[in-house]
């Protein structure tokens, strides 16, 4: 039976300051739900202080707002992170599809954090390429920098999602080909460790199934299920960027970190979020490709799937980079959403936990949905 535990992190801030003081640290996709949540602790001094934390995007509107809120953080709680904001935080327009703009920001850094990303199921069925010039193309830009202008980049980072282990989504497989690409890096950038972590859903990210049901109740209804026996992976944001820096501490050359967490019914999402207010659920149906159940770990990825802590870490394919597989893997068979759904009064206490029940914290998300 699979142990889920709580992430945390707590323990390791002598070893992150090491790892992370100094360090030039560029985030592709900064501006999004997971890079602002990873830039703020990046400032916050827990893990050390970095000489640049670098935010590259190309949306200079989510950059000027980001910055604006750095301005405004002059309470005592926030002193740290403002000054740190000061003395570090820079912000580069550039486009992770192209190669000139992310050539140059690599200039210099020492962690890469790819969270730029097509994330958008629909969107990327409706436009598969896009998605493949940012999942794909994207990610190969950052290689190709490294490669041919020959940077001392220590560590490359690539974000992925539950949607590439057995892909049915044109975003699913881009996500898929963008985690071979950084994991064959291995074997062209033999100075740099590349590496990923591979999540479910973030509970308040943008785009997410929280928002959009936050967005729907506020609206008066109906929330929308396709499927009452939808299941899926859940974490917080917070636990997102733990799974982040940890991977940075804990993960080789080649391996993709997975942290254990728990599984939900939507139907409870919805059922926990609309509380006591006279609010439909209505039954929509399956959307092309979707699936009922989502994966963190295939079977045949089972077979070289070992533990690290609170962590599965799947080890590369390529025996080049392995070199070895483990004589006794940490799973018999598929990680599914499937098998590790959580009751009703613990999905609840989920979303209460991480301030999801609270009708500030709904509006403040669905302000962030019109952003």
């Amino acid at each position: 039976m699979v142990q889920f535990v709580e992430l945390s992190t707590k323990g390791r801030i002598s070893f992150m300051t090491k790892l992370l003081d100094g360090k030039r640290i560029v985030v592709t996709g900064g501006t999004g739900s997971l890079g602002k949540t990873l830039v703020k602790r990046l400032l916050s001094g827990e893990h050390g202080t970095p000489s640049a934390v670098v935010v590259f995007s190309r949306d200079e509107a989510k950059q000027h707002d980001m910055r604006m809120s750095y301005l405004q953080k002059r309470v005592a709680t926030e002193e740290i992170t403002y000054h740190n904001f000061e003395r570090t935080l820079q912000f580069v327009i550039g486009d992770i599809r192209d190669f000139h703009s992310v050539a140059q920001v690599l200039v210099g850094a020492d962690i890469v954090v790819n969270a730029a990303a097509l994330k958008q199921v629909p969107s990327s069925e409706y436009f598969p390429y896009e998605a493949v010039q940012t999942n794909i193309i994207g990610a190969e830009n950052i290689v190709r920098a490294i490669t041919e202008l020959r940077l001392p980049v220590e560590t490359v980072l690539g974000i992925s999602t539950d949607k590439a282990c057995k892909p049915t989504t044109a975003m699913g497989m881009t996500k898929a080909v963008q985690e071979r690409v950084f994991l064959s890096a291995n074997l062209r950038c033999q100075s740099t460790r590349f590496i990923a972590v591979r999540y479910g859903n973030v509970l308040a990210s943008r785009g997410s199934v929280v928002p959009l049901f936050i967005d729907q109740i506020r609206n008066g209804g109906p929330v929308t299920i396709t499927d009452v026996r939808m299941t899926r992976f859940l974490l917080s944001l917070e636990q997102a960027v733990d799974t982040v820096i940890d991977a940075l501490k804990l993960a080789d050359r080649g391996e993709i970190l997975i942290p254990r967490v728990p599984a939900a019914l939507i139907t409870d999402l919805a059922k926990a979020l609309i509380g006591e207010q006279k609010i439909k659920q209505e039954i929509i149906g399956l959307r092309p490709a979707e699936k009922l159940h989502e994966s963190l770990i295939s079977d045949e990825e089972a077979t070289r799937t070992v533990s690290k802590g609170q962590y599965f870490a799947v080890l590369s394919l390529l025996p080049e980079i392995a070199q070895t597989t483990p004589s006794k893997p940490a799973l018999s068979g598929e990680l599914s959403s499937e098998n590790f759904v959580m009751t009703f009064d613990q999905t609840k206490e989920l979303l209460k936990s991480n301030g999801l029940l609270n009708l500030d914290s709904q509006k403040s998300i669905a302000q962030e949905i019109l952003r």
